[in-house]
């Protein structure tokens, strides 16, 4: 079976939901770089997982997210095909906290809903309120970084709708606080 990344995931659970979008949208709801949206879409095209839809208007009952009933196209239009329905199909079976632990490990979903419930948090207090050695949580945390699950947060001073986990009124950042990304919330919306 294809390895999917959590982009490539979110686009095949957008396509369904969407039945066909460009890339420029796709990007817009994932505040994602255009660019890396679409070589993806590319890439699945070249692997017959998605397809091209054909005319020169499309419809609302064609693109769900459309707002008028008919436009006329301007972008290229993604669809799934067969076999990228029938990928999707078996990774919906499999779930999303299984999804995540045969991608990363045992903890990695675990880890994600924490920060979910919690807000910004940083590694210490993440790694004893789950549980795991601190490194191996920084380790984990830098990995879904990479993949785009969960940023930083920026802010110097953290207030305590911000840092759920902790409830203090304020907190200085003197480490690293990680949240979660929209492409997290968004792949844990569909609930997989």
């Amino acid at each position: 079976m294809l390895e999917l990344s959590p982009l490539e995931l979110y686009i095949l659970i957008h396509l369904r939901r969407a039945n066909a979008d460009y890339a420029n949208a796709i990007a817009k709801r994932l505040k994602f770089p255009r660019e890396e949206v679409m070589h993806t879409l590319r890439r699945f095209e070249e692997a017959c997982i998605v397809e091209r839809t054909p005319g020169s208007a499309i419809k609302k009952s064609e693109a769900r997210f459309k707002l008028t009933l008919e436009v006329r196209k301007h972008h290229l239009y993604f669809s799934l095909s067969r076999e990228g329905e029938h990928l999707l199909r078996s990774l919906l079976k499999r779930g999303v906290a299984q999804y995540f632990k045969e991608r990363y490990s045992e903890e990695a979903f675990e880890l994600l809903e924490f920060l979910k419930k919690a807000g910004c948090e940083n590694h210490l207090h993440i790694s004893k309120a789950l549980s795991i050695p601190a490194e191996r949580t920084r380790i984990l945390l830098e990995t879904l970084r990479d993949e785009g699950l969960v940023d930083l947060c920026r802010a110097k001073v953290l207030k305590r709708k911000h840092r759920r986990a902790k409830l203090k009124r304020e907190t200085r950042t003197h480490h690293k606080y990680y949240r979660v990304t929209r492409l997290y919330e968004l792949i844990a919306r569909e609930g997989l």
